[in-house]
C-alpha cells in the first residue's frame, strides 16, 4: 500500500492559532508514532503537549519543524502551511528539540554568535538582550562546559530568542532541572506569554504543565485523547469534600443518612466525601449544617477538584512507560 502524501495545497489555517494540524500522521514501519493528530494551539498561550514517555511527543515536534517528513495530514505554523512555506514560518519560530547542545569549549556568548551568524543580520544585535532575558549576562563569558543543566537550558532559550520568535516550541524543557530551575523556567515561559508570544512545550511532568500552561493536549500511543483549556477539561471532573471534625465516625453516620452520603470514607482527621461534577455549592453548605446540628464540631471543610494529574491517570494507559 502506498503512503499517504502530505497535502501542501491547503490554505493557511485559523489565524488565531499558532499551530494547527489536521490528521497528522507519522509512521515508523507498522507503527504510528503520530496517529491522525488534530492539534490547535491558540496564539498568545502557554500550551502543553502532555503524555507519558514514548507517546510520540518529540516525533510530533520534529514533524512540525520539518526535521522528519509526515506521512499524512496537513499542518500550519503561524498561519503558514508547512512544509510548503516552511522557510517563511520558521523565521519566527524558536525551538529546542531534545537537550540543547552547544560547544562546551566556547563561552555562552560565543555559542550565540555562531547561532546568530546563521540567521538574519539583526540576530547578532539581539545577543546581549537574549542573555539578559534568560538571566545569563553575568555568566555569558564562561565556557559552557562549566554551565549547569539549568544554565544550558536557559542558553537554549536565549538561542531561540535570537530570531525574536512569535512561537517557541520546547521539548521537555524541565528535564534535569532542580526545583529552583523549574521555577525559573516556569516564570520565564509565563513572561513570554505576557509579551504576546506563544509557547508550546511537550512534557511528561504533569504538575509543571498544570502550573505553567493555559491549555493542554493529552496524548497517548500517538493519539490526542483530549485537548482544551485546563480549566475546561477539569470542569467536568468529580471532586472531593474533605472535612476535619471532632468525631469522624459519628459524622459519617450522620452524612450516610443523607442523599449525598453514598461515597464517604473516614480517616483519623475526618471525612472524605466524593461528589459528582455537577454538585451545587449549596450541597457543601448542607453537609456542614447537618454535621453542626448533629453536634459535630467542624474544624475545616475543603472542596478539592481533581488535579490534572489524577485526570491524566484516568484517561491515559501507560504513565511513565519506558521509551
Amino acid at each position: 500500500m502506498s503512503s499517504a502524501v502530505l497535502d501542501t495545497t491547503v490554505p493557511a489555517g485559523d489565524d488565531s492559532l499558532a499551530v494547527e494540524t489536521r490528521g497528522l500522521t507519522k509512521r515508523f514501519g507498522n507503527s504510528n508514532a503520530v496517529d491522525g493528530v488534530d492539534l490547535r494551539v491558540p496564539r498568545g498561550s502557554a500550551f502543553g503537549y502532555l503524555g507519558p514517555n514514548g507517546a510520540g511527543k518529540t516525533t510530533l515536534i520534529r514533524v512540525l519543524l520539518g526535521l522528519t517528513h509526515a506521512d499524512g495530514g496537513t499542518m500550519s505554523l503561524l498561519g503558514f502551511p508547512v512544509p510548503r512555506h516552511r522557510d517563511r514560518a520558521l523565521v519566527r519560530v524558536g525551538a529546542i528539540v531534545d537537550e540543547p547542545r552547544f560547544h562546551g569549549h566556547l563561552t555562552g556568548r560565543q555559542n550565540l554568535r555562531i547561532m546568530a551568524a546563521a540567521r538574519e543580520p539583526a540576530a547578532m544585535d539581539r545577543i546581549d538582550a537574549s542573555l539578559e532575558r534568560v538571566g545569563l549576562s553575568q555568566r555569558a563569558n564562561d565556557r559552557v562546559s562549566k554551565y549547569s543543566m539549568g544554565m544550558r537550558q536557559r542558553l537554549g532559550v536565549a538561542c531561540c530568542l535570537l530570531g525574536d520568535p512569535q512561537l517557541l516550541i520546547l521539548d521537555e524543557p524541565m528535564n534535569g532541572l532542580d526545583p529552583a530551575g523549574m521555577q525559573d523556567m516556569r516564570e520565564m515561559i509565563r513572561s513570554f506569554v505576557k509579551e504576546g508570544r506563544t509557547v508550546m512545550l511537550s512534557s511528561h511532568l504533569l504538575d509543571e504543565i498544570e502550573r505553567t500552561c493555559d491549555a493542554v493536549a493529552i496524548v497517548d500511543h500517538g493519539k490526542v485523547i483530549r485537548q482544551g483549556a485546563i480549566t475546561e477539561l477539569l470542569s467536568g471532573t468529580a471532586f472531593e469534600l474533605r472535612i476535619e471534625c471532632s468525631t469522624p465516625s459519628a459524622a459519617r453516620d450522620l452524612v450516610a443518612r443523607t442523599a449525598f452520603g453514598s461515597n464517604v470514607t473516614v480517616s483519623d482527621e475526618g471525612l472524605n466525601i466524593g461528589l459528582a461534577p455537577d454538585t451545587k455549592r449549596e450541597v457543601i453548605a448542607e453537609v456542614n449544617r447537618v454535621l453542626v446540628e448533629g453536634g459535630i464540631a467542624v474544624y475545616r471543610l475543603e472542596a478539592n477538584q481533581a488535579s490534572l494529574e489524577s485526570w491524566f491517570l484516568e484517561v491515559t494507559s501507560r504513565l511513565g512507560a519506558p521509551e
